[in-house]
């Protein structure tokens, strides 16, 4: 029997010069102020034995993702795109069917925690584009904050057939050690049972220069109690995890973590099986 495919379900790539990153600034200095492209990630996905990815968006525009697109179709190795759509476009509708015709185009993220609206999913008008995104049977990815999430409950409840996964567990602020709210908050939305959560971007949230895969450990604990194996995904956040350590080392954190209390079935469903199956990827 074939080993099941190993896939990072959640990176970047970006160019500097074009200029649509709003996060981004020359003073950020090394090390996200600096191209990532596929010959950069190439490399680090061989010696870490990841067959395929999900690159996401990182930029609120439509340019971006056609930047994506393109550079998905001619590397291999990406399986899948997470482009971005503005959730109260008039166009919404036609626009989500342009990109749906792309074969690696598997999703949509708004980034909500940068959005002003802390309960901007909320809006009329968003609630009804998550409705053709849960018709359409399009993946939304959830990028927020730990006080986004009574918010997204409500949306979930309200659009219960949005297939969604949340992005980095949430965020809670782990190099504090802060776990209450999160973690209730987080038991909310794993009720809704097509909820997906990606185990991504957690270092980055720990102390950068002196974390340890036990800091992480309470916040894998906790959600892979409440998601189970068959909801959970591995996601390097690469090259934002460069911040708190390499793509090596955020791997493995995880597998330090996660893999001795999972079957070999259950580890080949978290690191990669789930997101071939949650995105709908052609591997």
């Amino acid at each position: 029997m074939a080993a099941a495919p190993v896939i990072d379900a959640h990176h970047h790539f970006w160019q500097v010069g074009r200029g649509d990153y709003h996060w981004m600034s020359p003073e950020m200095g090394e090390p996200l102020y600096r191209d990532y492209m596929p010959d950069d990630l190439a490399p680090l996905l061989c010696r870490a034995g990841v067959d395929a990815t999900v690159v996401v968006q990182a930029a609120q525009t439509e340019s971006e993702t056609a930047f994506l697109l393109e550079l998905a179709e001619r590397t291999p190795f990406v399986a899948g795109v997470v482009g971005w759509l503005d959730m109260e476009d008039g166009g919404f509708g036609a626009k989500l069917d342009a990109l749906a015709r792309q074969p690696k185009f598997v999703g949509l993220r708004p980034m909500l925690q940068d959005l002003d609206d802390d309960a901007y999913i909320l809006r009329p008008a968003v609630l009804a584009n998550l409705k053709l995104l849960a018709e359409r049977g399009i993946a939304f990815d959830i990028l927020v904050h730990p006080r986004h999430l009574p918010h997204v409950a409500r949306a979930l409840e309200a659009v219960p057939g949005l297939k969604a996964v949340i992005d980095h567990i949430a965020k809670p602020d782990i190099a504090s050690g802060a776990f209450g709210g999160w973690a209730e908050d987080m038991a909310a939305v794993a009720a809704f049972p097509n909820v997906f959560c990606k185990l991504s971007g957690m270092i980055t949230e720990a102390n950068h220069r002196a974390w340890k895969p036990a800091d992480l450990k309470p916040y894998v604990d906790h959600v892979a109690g409440l998601f189970g194996s068959d909801r959970l995904m591995f996601g390097s956040d690469w090259p934002v995890c460069l911040q708190a350590g390499s793509y090596a080392e955020a791997l493995q954190a995880l597998r330090a973590i996660l893999d001795g209390r999972l079957s070999e079935a259950e580890r080949g469903a978290v690191y990669g099986l789930n997101a071939v199956r949650f995105y709908g990827l052609s591997i």
